[in-house]
């Protein structure tokens, strides 16, 4: 099989490379830093399994494994952490196996086991974490992963059954459903519409429209997103709570 192993600390990485090297059952594919690069080195590298630290920088590896789940054929995540209050939240997102720093080649013997066992069933791979809040949204365009940090999000709009994450500058359609993102970003963003929720750091203000409407007026674009009138009230009290 073929492994990625995704680490911060480069010393980490290369006593992973070494023990994987020891294995029989798989090669070291490529290395990353972070969940970001992590992200970019799937797409192009297609492992079968990813070594996989949960505290790093930027994007911790919980929510990585969280944007691999959306591939069409996701790799095995194997988590790797100096520390164990984790566990719980791995094993929420069907990671193979959660292995504490020091890793010992045994273990990691018995997780890669493990792994090639269930390579055959992809859908018992596929990481379903739903606890946790993330920084970025993420689509599936071609055969990559896009992802937009959530706080660059304008906001998220329903339309026929699909959601768009709309920026400054791209938008993006994602699959998460809109009741879901109030729940997870309830702190930053509020619901204007029954098809909208807004970024209240994003927001210039209020204003009228031609017909008598309540329109949200943004920072940097001319895009105006109508206000219902039974959210009016709520979405006064959470602007002027910025």
């Amino acid at each position: 099989m073929r492994v990625l192993i995704v680490d911060d600390e480069p010393l980490a990485r290369q006593r992973l490379a070494a023990l994987v090297g020891e294995s029989a059952l798989a090669e070291v594919a490529g290395e990353a830093a972070n969940g970001l690069d992590a992200i970019t080195a799937v797409t192009g590298l297609v492992p079968d399994v990813v070594l996989l630290d949960v505290r790093m920088p930027g994007m911790d590896g919980l929510e990585t494994a969280r944007h691999l789940a959306t591939l069409a054929a996701p790799p095995a995540v194997i988590f790797t952490t100096a520390y164990d209050e984790h566990a719980l939240a791995a094993f929420e997102a069907r990671a193979v196996d959660y292995l504490l720093k020091p890793v010992r080649l045994e273990r990691l013997a018995a997780a890669l086991e493990r792994a090639a066992v269930l390579r055959a069933g992809r859908a018992a791979l596929t990481p379903a974490l739903t606890t946790g809040q993330r920084r970025h949204v993420s689509a599936v365009v071609g055969d990559a992963l896009r992802l937009l940090p959530v706080a660059e999000v304008l906001y998220f709009q329903a339309d026929h059954g699909y959601v768009s994450a709309v920026a400054t500058d791209q938008r993006l359609l994602i699959e998460d459903p809109l009741r879901a993102l109030e729940d997870e970003f309830a702190d930053e963003f509020v619901r204007v519409h029954r098809n909208a929720l807004v970024n209240l750091a994003a927001v210039k203000g209020l204003e009228r429209d031609d017909e008598g409407n309540s329109v949200i007026a943004f920072h940097g674009i001319a895009t105006r997103l109508v206000v219902s009138r039974r959210l009016l009230g709520t979405v006064r009290r959470r602007l002027r709570g910025r």
